[in-house]
């Protein structure tokens, strides 16, 4: 049975709801709704022009309705009278093919017909920064080797901690917060979920982030690679697939090798195959491939793949097999759109289960010393620009994205990419001026 928002607003005290989508860009878009309009925005949608957000849209298209998913909806525990609800973007009657929440719904679909069900967690990683951007927050997080630093998780308590308690509050099972890997960079964890709820989560979590950060006169940013030599911000996921009851980890076989199923083998077969392809969307800007193709940082690594390998619980891999009946993908940045991370996963794997994709040979060695003597791997793409190449080649996994939306995508991707080649940089001054 559908939720009732406007009961929803009334036994809660809600005031105003947000109604918001995300577009293909990850840029997140909301209208703010009094409670008194709920019920007919329920029934009709929020009005939007597409062609004001990164949408493939023109100003004579028409009107952009983004209907609440009621199910997702999410009162702000830091302001009460306010409730955050994902909506799903109609136009002409139609749901529309090319925004990310609707691709991923179709996708999520297409698994349960053929029995399975996906259940993802994500570890999005972040900067505390200064206001203007420019510098990370702590003056004294300078240690070479900074990760899990209990000093500077401490001097950001405030923060850390009033997230965490909002996750609590929310029933996500948040089960661990740390210093990550860069100075001013943390992680925090809560429990994996069906696709489409994680994606929700994780898109209302960079929300909930970048507003508890500016309310204690920080910034938070995703961005992939925002300071020179320091390690990135990574988006793991842990992927898992289930019955449609959700009752058995058809992943799991612990007779098997890494206690991962043949089918499970061949879902990972799939995101092999289409490695080169998903950077596209797992990794979608420029900067991006500043932090997969990064040289060493301070810290002594990475922790980014930049070679198509899969192992055991081995963290220098793209793919890790980590436990029995699930694998961690360490491809994921900052910058991914929480829904097209689900789709894609989703559309590759199931690709490869169709298949019966091989994922090729495991490598145990560490790939940071002795990745060279691994001879046959295909390389990442080096830029954006090669990642939308390899993407546009693979019509497979176009089709099974959906065609409507890898034109629209590719289409507003290049344009990102030919706007990033005209802009004037000043290396090209300090390289160019005396030759």
């Amino acid at each position: 049975m559908t939720l009732d928002l406007a009961a929803f607003a009334k036994d809660k005290g809600i005031k105003y709801f947000m109604i918001s989508y995300t577009d293909l860009f990850s840029g997140q878009r909301a209208k703010l709704v009094p409670a008194q309009a709920i019920a007919a925005m329920q029934e009709e949608g929020a009005g939007f022009a597409g062609f004001a957000t990164w949408l493939d849209m023109t100003p004579a298209h028409p009107d952009l309705f983004a209907v609440p998913d009621a199910s997702s909806v999410i009162q702000l525990p830091w302001k009460k009278e306010v409730a955050w609800v994902a909506a799903d973007l109609w136009m002409d009657g139609k749901l529309v093919a090319q925004a990310p929440r609707n691709v991923l719904k179709k996708l999520v679909k297409s698994a349960e017909a053929e029995g399975m069900r996906v259940k993802t967690g994500v570890e999005a990683e972040f900067f505390l920064i200064t206001a203007d951007g420019s510098k990370i927050s702590d003056e004294y997080d300078t240690a070479e080797k900074p990760c899990y630093d209990q000093q500077a998780v401490m001097r950001r308590y405030d923060v850390i901690a009033e997230i965490c308690d909002y996750m609590l509050e929310l029933g996500w099972g948040a089960y661990q917060n740390d210093h990550e890997d860069a100075n001013g960079q943390f992680e925090m964890n809560w429990e994996f979920d069906d696709a489409l709820k994680t994606a929700d989560k994780h898109s209302f979590f960079k929300f909930m982030v970048k507003s508890i950060a500016e309310k204690h006169g920080l910034r938070a940013t995703f961005m992939p690679k925002p300071f020179k030599g320091l390690t990135g911000n990574g988006c793991h996921c842990h992927i898992s697939v289930w019955s449609n009851d959700g009752k058995t980890n058809v992943f799991a076989d612990r007779e098997a090798e890494f206690g991962l199923s043949a089918q499970g083998k061949q879902f990972l077969g799939g995101i092999m195959k289409h490695a080169s392809s998903l950077a596209a969307i797992t990794n979608p800007t420029v900067n991006s491939y500043k932090r997969i193709n990064a040289p060493r940082t301070t810290s002594g690594a990475t922790w980014s793949p930049n070679t198509v390998t899969w192992t055991g619980n081995n963290r220098t891999h793209m793919v890790r097999v980590p436990g029995p009946g699930r694998f961690e993908l360490r491809l994921p940045d900052g910058a991914v759109n929480p829904y097209l991370l689900q789709s894609i996963i989703i559309a590759a794997g199931l690709d490869g289960i169709r298949n019966k994709a091989d994922p090729g040979p495991h490598h145990d060695i560490d790939m940071y010393a002795e990745g060279h003597l691994v001879k046959d791997a295909p390389r990442l793409p080096l830029n954006l620009l090669d990642a939308l190449r390899a993407y546009d080649e693979d019509e497979g996994l176009k089709e099974a994205i959906g065609s409507e939306f890898s034109a629209a995508y590719l289409k507003l991707k290049h344009q990102e990419w030919n706007s990033y080649c005209s802009h004037f940089t000043q290396w090209e001054r300090d390289s160019t001026l005396d030759i």
